[in-house]
């Protein structure tokens, strides 16, 4: 998801303290360099959930996901647990999963052209490439969004695919779709970013689309919708987009199909 500072509200859903090894190895290929962060939880294992809180904190999670909840900045205290556990487990890969097979599924009632102007745009974090590794060691979000230290890690290029996002990445590809990448991260991260995108595995994409100076204050509704006016202007027929945030998706030049990914952890307006 894009980053900008001004845009960011970050949320904090766990204390490194408690941190699980949980984590699904088919969400993030996590290396044993990584796992070995999470040694601490043979000492500490996080307490059960309350089946009060299971249910409340699951409703909470419908209302973010659906954008009934608006803009918000904080989970409920009550739900830290639950969100750890729905963002490290199985729960989260399964739904990338089924996002991206109802993608797939409404791709292929697309008569794709031969024109090469049938377009998919994908936002790039939390989408394409995940940040778990980054927030692993800044306390999984629970500390205020450090600009310069986000930043580094951007600069780092190391940040794994989403497993479902790069298969359905290649299979829009093979079915004659044009790939727009359209990312709230600046002009200067540009050659990191194309660094980071190839070494998780995509490839071929038509324009990576990021900041500009004149992008600077926008929120992120705004100026992803006038980089995709832009696109439309030029003659693509923007079929698909994919993102883990409202802002990604709604505005104006919208897709004609959205999809939105699961993020329960922070909005971005």
């Amino acid at each position: 998801m894009a980053y900008a500072h001004q845009n960011f509200i970050a949320v904090l859903f766990i204390s490194f303290t408690f941190m699980s090894t949980s984590f699904s190895q088919s969400i993030l290929g996590i290396s044993p360099q990584l796992l070995d962060l999470f040694a601490i939880n043979r000492v500490f294992r996080h307490r059960k959930i309350p089946n009060d809180d299971a249910l409340y904190c699951d409703s909470w999670r419908f209302t973010v996901e659906t954008n009934n909840a608006g803009l918000w900045s904080m989970i409920p205290q009550r739900c830290i647990f639950f969100v750890q556990d729905y963002t490290t487990g199985d729960r989260y890969s399964s739904d990338s999963a089924a996002v991206a097979d109802l993608s797939l599924a409404f791709a292929n009632t697309v008569n794709v052209s031969n024109d090469g102007m049938d377009a998919w745009v994908f936002d790039i974090d939390e989408t394409l490439l995940s940040n778990l590794p980054y927030y692993v060691e800044h306390g999984f979000g629970s500390q205020i969004f450090d600009e310069i230290a986000f930043d580094k890690w951007v600069n780092e290029a190391n940040a794994p695919a989403i497993p479902a996002s790069l298969k359905l990445y290649k299979e829009l590809q093979q079915r004659g779709f044009t790939i727009f990448l359209l990312t709230g991260r600046i002009e200067n991260q540009r050659n990191k970013t194309e660094r980071n995108m190839v070494h998780a595995g995509y490839s071929n994409w038509e324009r990576l689309i990021l900041r500009g100076p004149s992008d600077k204050g926008k929120l992120a509704t705004q100026y992803k919708s006038e980089k995709r006016k832009e696109l439309e202007d030029e003659g693509y027929r923007i079929r698909g987009n994919s993102g883990d945030q409202w802002s990604d998706l709604t505005g104006f030049s919208v897709a004609e199909r959205s999809f939105k990914l699961p993020n329960p952890m922070y909005y971005i307006a």
